[in-house]
């Protein structure tokens, strides 16, 4: 199921808004290349706290 800002994963819940943003694009974009959703959850939030570290910007607690 596609997420969006305001229905998310609850692994997602302490992310930072920007960070969590980016990992629920992310996840959605992995999810529609079928990959299985525990999976997607997982990279996207990794990928997302990378692009954040990379931007400048703070993830959030790491999990």
């Amino acid at each position: 199921m596609p997420w969006d800002a305001d229905y998310y994963p609850a692994s997602m819940k302490h992310l930072a808004p920007d960070t969590r943003e980016k990992a629920i694009e992310i996840a959605n974009a992995l999810l529609r290349e079928g990959m299985d959703e525990g999976m997607a959850i997982r990279i996207a939030t990794a990928r997302a706290r990378q692009w954040t570290a990379q931007h400048g910007g703070i993830a959030g607690p790491s999990a």
